[in-house]
């Protein structure tokens, strides 16, 4: 076998892992072992740890691609000519990406993070978010006391909200339980406005008594 062959093999056997793994802990979260990826690669654990010699070292790999999305949502959000909708634009995306990524939304929540892990990411997407804020502010169309430290902590609680819902969960025929985040998102933005001029139209239909308790009964048990 040629050394470019090998360089191939190693190339595509590299690009398994890391779609592996983003899959994995997407669905798992990051508790998920260098094996496991592995084995969900469908390549020998021997060839894993010669691409990456840790999990971690796989999770870093992983995160520069994933603030790379970051990053592409936030400069599309900030070319939107309409600041409010560039706002909106950012929020919905970052969080659908933090919904379907448990692995994600542990890391850009602070944890299972290393410092220059999280310096590393913070120095990348801070500045966005804050121009993006600024520049809701300066047009007239965000509250003047919200800043973009205020927009990453609503993410956290409305990630926090996504992760109540197990994956493919229906209540009495309800097939949207996964956009329910939406729902308080646009609540939320209802709250970051200047204008008090009236109120969004919820994109999510609200849960009964019943069925916030069974949902949160299954989680417990879960």
């Amino acid at each position: 076998m040629t050394d470019r062959t090998l360089r191939k093999d190693a190339a595509r056997n590299r690009e398994r892992l890391l779609a592996a793994g983003r899959d994995l802990f997407a669905r798992r979260g990051l508790d998920a072992t260098l094996n496991d990826v592995a084995h969900h690669a469908g390549v020998g654990v021997g060839t894993a740890y010669r691409r990456f010699a840790s999990k971690e070292e796989l999770i870093d790999a992983i995160l520069v691609q994933q603030v790379d999305e970051l990053e592409a949502i936030l400069r599309e959000a900030l070319a939107v000519p309409d600041a409010w909708d560039g706002l909106v634009l950012y929020l919905e995306r970052s969080l659908e990406v933090q919904a379907r990524d448990l692995g994600i939304a542990q890391i850009l929540s602070g944890r299972r993070i290393r410092t220059d892990q999280h310096d590393w990411q913070r120095d990348r997407l801070a500045p966005l978010v804050d121009e993006l804020a600024e520049r809701a502010r300066s047009a007239g169309v965000l509250r003047e006391d919200v800043t973009g430290t205020d927009l990453i902590f609503l993410q956290i609680g409305l990630t926090a909200i996504s992760r109540t819902v197990p994956d493919g969960a229906t209540l009495d025929g309800r097939e949207d339980l996964a956009q329910l985040y939406r729902r308080y998102l646009w609540i939320a933005l209802d709250g970051l406005r200047a204008s008090t001029a009236g109120t969004s139209s919820l994109p999510v239909a609200a849960l009964s008594v019943e069925q916030t308790h069974t949902l949160l009964q299954h989680r417990a048990e879960g």
